[in-house]
């Protein structure tokens, strides 16, 4: 178990400490097996960043559900069923308007409604963080308190 005093890691920190401990072994091959599933789309993309160097070095397999995380390969193997059912780049495979193509297009939407949540939610906190105090209502002034007025 890693975790310090009994705390245990997330599901996406212990993903990072996994491919981190991998590519400190410098392996010939690397292989990612559903390696970013537990971490957000932007922790994704930061995480692949850092990695398309290390990965251009060595011969390296990535499996992942998200087509984001695979779109830079060189080759994508699509499987249906376990069996092959595209081959191809992200290009050719769009292109081709089958299994790659429907995918994507729904990840998209799911990524998009996923983004409007998330806007939502930081719009609410915003505004529920800078509403302004409830102030008690004004005092009742007595007459002598009144300003004159001054025509």
């Amino acid at each position: 178990m890693i975790g310090e005093r009994g705390v245990t890691l997330s599901g996406g920190q212990k993903q990072r400490t996994a491919i981190a401990r991998a590519v400190a072994k410098d392996p010939r091959i690397l292989i990612l097996d559903d390696a970013l599933s537990a971490v957000d789309t932007y922790t994704e993309a930061e995480i692949l960043k850092r990695l398309r160097g290390v990965m251009r070095e060595r011969t390296s397999i990535v499996v992942a559900h998200r087509i984001s995380t695979v779109k830079d390969a060189d080759e994508i193997l699509v499987l249906d069923d376990g069996v092959i059912a595209e081959r191809g780049t992200h290009r050719d495979l769009l292109e081709r308007n089958g299994l790659y193509a429907a995918m994507y297009r729904r990840q998209l939407l799911e990524e998009e409604l996923e983004v409007d949540e998330e806007q939502s939610e930081h719009d609410k906190r915003v505004r529920t963080s800078t509403a302004p105090e409830q102030s008690a209502p004004p005092r009742a002034r007595r007459i002598d308190e009144m300003p004159a007025d001054q025509d």
